[in-house]
């Protein structure tokens, strides 16, 4: 094998290796519906909870203020899958609370929408 192949394979397979190393071979987690705009928020501080991965704290630390899955993904530099099963543990940890947005199917009808129109069109 040639010396460029060699780097390759240890530049670019190491994070993924440590992706699913971290997560336990986990690759997702159907325990909690966690999507882009779900928001988490932390109960504690990642300097209460010790015996944790690094990962764990990072997310812990970053989840002080609401903040959504997407930032968080963005923020530790971790696959958004990964992010998703880790945060799915600290979750049934009771670590970490979550808000979904509400659910297109729950949109306001048209008469109220039409209503709110009008209320502003008066003004």
């Amino acid at each position: 094998m040639s010396g460029r192949h060699e780097s390759w394979f240890e530049d670019e397979a190491g994070p993924l290796v440590r992706s699913y190393a971290v997560t336990g071979g986990r690759t997702r987690s159907d325990t909690v519906g966690l999507d882009l705009i779900t928001l988490v928020v932390a109960m504690r501080s990642a300097h209460e909870v010790a015996g944790f991965e690094p990962e764990y704290g990072r997310i812990l630390g970053l989840c002080q203020k609401p903040t959504s899955v997407a930032e968080v993904a963005a923020r530790i530099d971790l696959p958004l899958p990964v992010v998703k099963v880790l945060l799915s543990d600290l979750i049934e940890q009771n670590l970490v609370l979550f808000r979904t947005a509400t659910p297109v199917t729950d949109t306001p009808n048209k008469h109220v929408l039409q209503a709110v129109l009008d209320g502003i069109r008066k003004l």
